[in-house]
């Protein structure tokens, strides 16, 4: 045995000891939905949009949150040991517990009956490889710590965004096809609800009336490297050059992924680009934006609901594909043009043609249905009842 898993294989048995207890001393509450995250310090995204469309159709439901964001360090690790305790007490006593990425404690144990594990899982689409469909690459599980843990395992429903990723989705979770339901992603309700997106758009021009008659251009890059250990973000794009070309017309939001917003190098262009924090949601300033850069995150797919221009920029295409690799291929597979030159990007940008079709294209292969998902989800996981 590599002693590198011993800490891990401690505290696998360890909570499966204390779930098997408690699942001895404590009945499952039919009523009590847990929803539980590592990934965000608060209930955000799918997790919220489906807390609150639950509460909406079942007031009477005791609804409870294990939303605590992971830290790597020694202390961190510390601090989470302790809240999954916690969580292994909702996993033994819920009825329905409910998550949106890699869940530790699901994993090691053996779920009672009658309870339910329900993935929603935090991307849409399927674009970088994840889960099993990532062993053998440096990103990935090794064979010999799945020995171990199985990740993915126990979940009762899956659900996705299209039929066409369902595959995918049951390569990375190694589960049956069956489980899993394309019934859309609940975050993206939002585009949808013009109350909330007015709203939105007024409180973002009120807090920045400088940017009320400019274009305004939204980068969002995914994270390198291990999600829980980021070194800061060194920006590839040069700046200096989108704000020579682009002048006055046009500003620049940076949004940073989760695992990214502790630091970001940038240089030094204040009065053309803003590094977004979380006063606003990803949703809200896809929604103010008029042109999406990203490199291979899964904001594609949201930003595709909005039909509006979408640019990849990358320098580390070949290190990604050796690193993680893709479910389909990049170059022919993006709904936007591919650049690794800031020049012809802030080209492309200032002459302002895209492939509307080629985004419609997209959008439709990749969302079955876009609208009241959180309504469809909600129904679908109580039906039984």
């Amino acid at each position: 045995m590599n002693l590198k898993f011993l800490p891990t294989i401690i505290v696998k048995y360890f909570l499966r000891l204390i779930y098997n207890i408690m699942a001895f001393v404590f009945p499952i509450k039919e009523k009590k939905v847990t929803f539980a995250s590592y990934r965000s310090k608060s209930l955000e995204g799918n997790l919220k949009y489906l807390y609150k469309e639950m509460v909406n159709q079942h007031p009477d439901y005791q609804y409870h949150f294990l939303i605590k964001k992971f830290k790597g360090s020694f202390i961190g690790k510390v601090d989470y040991f302790l809240h999954m305790l916690k969580s292994i007490y909702g996993l033994a006593t819920s009825k329905y517990f409910i998550v949106d990425d890699y869940y530790f404690p699901i994993y090691v144990i053996k779920p009672r009956d009658g309870s339910e594990i329900i993935q929603l899982w935090h991307a849409a689409g399927a674009f970088k490889k994840f889960g099993l469909s990532t062993v053998g690459k440096s990103f990935g599980p090794s064979p010999e710590y799945l020995n171990h843990v199985k990740i993915h395992s126990n979940y009762s429903k899956v659900y996705v965004s299209s039929k066409n990723v369902i595959p995918y989705y049951s390569e990375a979770f190694g589960l049956e096809e069956d489980k899993i339901h394309p019934l859309g992603v609940p975050r993206t309700d939002f585009f949808f609800e013009q109350e909330y997106v007015r709203e939105a758009e007024e409180r973002f021009f009120l807090q920045y009336p400088e940017f009320i008659n400019k274009k305004v251009i939204l980068y969002a890059p995914t994270f390198r490297g291990g999600s829980h250990n980021q070194e800061a973000f060194d920006c590839p794009l040069d700046i200096r050059i989108l704000k020579e070309v682009l002048g006055e017309k046009y500003t620049l939001l940076i949004h940073l992924h989760p695992y990214m917003k502790e630091s970001m190098i940038v240089e030094d262009e204040s009065d053309f680009v803003t590094v977004m924090d979380s006063e606003f949601t990803i949703e809200e300033l896809m929604i103010v934006s008029d042109i999406l850069i990203t490199d291979f995150s899964s904001i594609v797919f949201d930003f595709s609901l909005l039909e509006k221009p979408i640019a990849f920029y990358a320098t580390d295409l070949e290190e990604y594909m050796l690193e993680r690799d893709f479910y389909f291929d990049f170059e022919t597979f993006i709904p936007g043009p591919f650049f690794t030159d800031t020049y012809q990007l802030a080209n492309w940008i200032q002459q302002g043609q895209y492939d509307k079709d080629l985004i419609l294209k997209f959008k439709d292969f990749f969302f079955d249905g876009d609208k009241r998902v959180s309504q469809k989800i909600v129904s679908h996981i109580f039906s039984e009842k």
